[in-house]
């Protein structure tokens, strides 16, 4: 990654930490290193993450990345208080997202949350100029399948949960959407 990706990525991953409940337990989709869990550090009780692009599974003293693809590759149980898809929805084919929305509402506990971002409208010609001037790495942007942020709620509605907030930050051109597994937190 060039700085400019970095910085891209650190912004979102500060912005989703603001959303996430402490102490938790975590499971974050297209996880990378485990920089959101390095990110939150003693906060985090136990992570789990998975990153399709890992050659080899990544351990912290908290948290374990595997390779693979989420539902497929996933933790145990479904007693999770927060999963996070930052940057990810986007490279989700139309004909898996479902699947993976319902593996995240079967995941988290009930008052679980799900985080997300995704970029706006016209993000894509932007990154294509920054990495055309080589500015950014612009990571995958081929994966994006026409992918439009307005159907971020319908998609993860439909598998149960509820929007509890919605903002765009980065200038306007990323989305945060918060959505909450229905019911009452169990004790712990």
């Amino acid at each position: 990654m060039r700085p400019l990706d970095r910085l891209f990525q650190k912004w979102r991953l500060r912005r989703a930490a603001t959303c996430l409940p402490q102490p938790l337990r975590l499971i974050d989709i297209g996880a990378n290193q485990g920089e959101l869990f390095q990110l939150l550090g003693g906060s985090l009780q136990a992570g789990f993450g998975v990153d399709p692009l890992l050659a080899e599974t990544v351990a912290g003293p908290n948290f374990t990345v595997r390779p693979g693809y989420f539902p497929e590759v996933g933790p145990p149980g479904g007693d999770w208080d927060a999963v996070t898809l930052l940057a990810v929805l986007e490279h989700i084919p139309r004909d898996r997202q479902a699947l993976v929305a319902s593996a995240c509402f079967a995941a988290l506990r009930p008052g679980g949350r799900a985080i997300l971002t995704v970029p706006g409208r016209g993000v894509d010609s932007i990154l294509a100029v920054l990495r055309f001037l080589r500015l950014v790495d612009g990571m995958a942007l081929g994966e994006h399948f026409g992918f439009d942020a307005r159907e971020t709620p319908q998609v993860f509605q439909a598998a149960g949960f509820r929007l509890l907030h919605y903002s765009r930050f980065q200038l306007g051109l990323n989305h945060l959407f918060v959505f909450e597994k229905p019911g009452q937190p169990g004790p712990g």
